[in-house]
């Protein structure tokens, strides 16, 4: 999920080079390595985010200190964790999601641990096969959202599938994220592949293209540079008001506008959504094993749960875990998305985006 940068929009608002760490969160002195440190070192996509009474809950019930290094898109900090795991630099990876974790697990990152409070999570997220290698933290849709304001204005129906993308009155409106380079535009294309088929969905990206389908690197430079409709698109140069993005980006509209509007200022084209669903792993040679358990754990808390969908704008997977109201009445979740299973998506993912890279970027 891309809300960081979303939020940093909003208040005035892959798989290429690698970012550089950050550190950020909390802190001490004392050494992170040996099975007897106290500090638990949390390796992560951008987007992480935590409310700090939830994260010092955590701290002081476990007598952990938590130190969190951002590692850029999620494809970034699985490839940098891959680079890396014979000499981690973390105890637990968060953030690899059902669409690269083939590609996880296929390279030995993880060590298996059963969560505590894993019962209490929907089999349909536990996706590796009873192994534990991974542990499911919550859930989104990739799905492509509107500006109201646009279609209004020129008295069109917003599109609600994919065929209807590829219409002609949707010409020059769509911008998508590259398949190759951003997690959200992956998404999008299994959930073509998924909705037509393994020989079919190259067809469909051509009339995609012919219809003036437009791809930048990320999600960030597509909703907030090229997207009418967002908060940081709202300029003469974004012209584009369909854009691939989240189920969830429309609570985040509302939620940081001031003032707050009483609708959301977008929507979304609810047949055209695929199911991300992201993970925590115990790295393989992690070394804070214990302490990565007990944050493992905390990610499946009731507590942690019920404070996520308001700072990364995601679903808990835990059953019987509230969901804020702006999430009900703004952006709830697709009832019917697209779905790919891991060992499909692990078979053809790399030719898919090699086929769709010559067919769409060349």
């Amino acid at each position: 999920m891309q809300y960081k940068t979303f939020v940093a929009a909003a208040t005035g608002f892959g798989l290429v080079a690698l970012a550089t760490l950050s550190a950020c969160a909390s802190s001490d002195t004392k050494s992170s390595s040996g099975s007897g440190s106290k500090t638990v070192t949390l390796v992560s996509h951008d987007s992480w985010a935590v409310s700090k009474s939830v994260l010092k809950d955590f701290e002081k019930q476990s007598g952990y200190t938590v130190r969190v290094l951002e590692s850029g898109d999620a494809g970034q900090a699985v490839n940098k964790a891959i680079l890396t795991k014979d000499n981690p630099q973390g105890d637990v990876l968060f953030g690899v999601d059902n669409t690269l974790l083939s590609r996880a697990l296929g390279n030995g990152l993880f060590q298996p641990y059963r969560a505590k409070g894993l019962a209490s999570v929907g089999a349909a997220y536990q996706l590796d096969g009873g192994r534990h290698r991974v542990t499911p933290v919550d859930y989104g849709d990739i799905c492509v959202n509107y500006d109201k304001a646009y279609f209004s204005k020129h008295g069109l129906t917003p599109p609600q599938s994919f065929d209807d993308l590829v219409k002609p009155q949707y010409k020059n409106l769509l911008v998508t994220e590259n398949a190759a380079t951003s997690s959200p535009g992956l998404g999008f294309l299994l959930a073509t592949a998924a909705r037509y088929g393994d020989g079919n969905w190259s067809g469909y990206w051509k009339k995609l293209k012919a219809n003036g389908v437009k791809v930048v690197d990320g999600w960030d430079q597509a909703y907030n540079e090229e997207f009418s409709g967002s908060a940081g698109g709202r300029k003469a140069e974004a012209d584009r008001p369909l854009v691939v993005s989240y189920a969830s980006s429309p609570p985040a509209e509302v939620v940081f506008a001031d003032p707050r509007p009483t609708t959301a200022p977008t929507g979304v084209s609810y047949g055209t959504c695929f199911r991300q669903i992201e993970f925590a792993g115990l790295l393989s040679n992690a070394k804070n094993t214990r302490g990565g358990k007990a944050f493992i754990d905390f990610l499946l808390s009731r507590e942690f749960q019920q404070d996520m969908p308001l700072n990364m704008f995601v679903y808990p997977v835990v059953r019987g875990a509230s969901v804020p109201a702006e999430f009900t009445k703004y952006g709830p979740a697709a009832k019917a998305p697209e779905t790919m299973a891991p060992g499909t998506i692990a078979a053809n993912r790399d030719e898919w985006v090699k086929q769709w890279t010559s067919l769409v970027l060349k």
